[in-house]
């Protein structure tokens, strides 16, 4: 019994996108420590964003599960009848119940801006953008309004530094080029042709990790020189990612954009 129970939560959790929805809640948690969160107040605006990303994602697979089994995806549950579409159903209410709840509990302008800004952006991706021109547009908003959701829920709410909305827009983008890259050909022949499908690969495979580098380099000028070298240091990893970013195959790409994310957010931990 506990072992079967095991089993369907690995592969609910397998249909929640979890290295987007991991890496997104891992950035949310730096940035609770760089702008001064204590304890509480920063579990429980990681806590809400997680539970937005869990929504996100599960939505995500449900929405195309018809797509996937047509092009026989190996890693989707619900395509691969893993899973029962009930069960996924239910996850995704109860997902967005806690993040409706938690945001609010963060105060109402975090919950403004998370619930309207960062959730509505990936379900608006999930339901219409995904198939468009516009489809970096969600990630922009939702990524470059995060940092306004963690400061937001402070204690003593205010609005971030302007160029952290920079920051965040560039992450998204860079990040939604390089998740769509190993799926260009099966997405194509299932009518999406999204903004990475009309670049084609060879053009997304050399601008998203110069969009992810302006990123990197808006985090060490952006607050002024900077007065230690771990910033720098910090940069130079991003450049080695980027650049194995350009030269992997498979999903290894998005994990590098997944790692200059993290690096820049540790460069703003580390200059306080």
């Amino acid at each position: 019994m506990a072992a079967a129970l095991s089993s369907r939560v690995v592969v609910l959790l397998r249909a929640s996108h979890p290295a987007p929805a991991f890496a997104v809640t891992a950035v949310t948690a730096l940035l609770a420590v760089a702008t001064g969160h204590n304890l509480a107040s920063g579990l429980l605006v990681t806590a809400a964003v997680a539970a937005g990303q869990l929504s996100i994602g599960w939505s995500n697979d449900l929405i195309d599960a018809t797509r996937d089994r047509k092009v026989g995806r190996p890693d989707k549950p619900i395509a691969r009848d893993e899973i029962s579409v009930g069960l996924v159903q239910r996850a995704v209410a109860v997902a967005l119940y806690l993040c409706v709840v938690l945001s609010l509990a963060c105060g109402l302008a975090a919950a403004g801006v998370h619930l309207v800004l960062g959730v509505g952006s990936g379900w608006a991706y999930n339901l219409y953008f995904k198939r468009t021109l516009w489809s970096a547009l969600p990630y922009a908003v939702a990524f470059g309004t995060l940092p306004a959701v963690v400061t937001l829920a402070l204690p003593d709410p205010e609005w971030p530094a302007p160029w952290t909305f920079l920051v965040g827009a560039l992450l998204g983008v860079g990040a939604h080029l390089l998740n769509a890259l190993p799926d260009l050909t099966d997405d194509a022949s299932t009518g999406v042709h999204a903004l990475p499908h009309r670049l084609g690969e060879e053009r997304v495979r050399v601008l998203a990790p110069l969009v992810l580098l302006a990123a990197s380099c808006v985090v060490v000028f952006g607050p002024g020189t900077p007065d230690t070298p771990a910033p720098w240091v910090a940069l130079g990893a991003c450049v080695v990612l980027a650049v194995l970013s350009v030269a992997s195959p498979g999903r290894t790409p998005f994990l590098a954009a997944i790692g200059i994310a993290l690096l820049d957010v540790v460069s703003l931990v580390l200059r306080g």
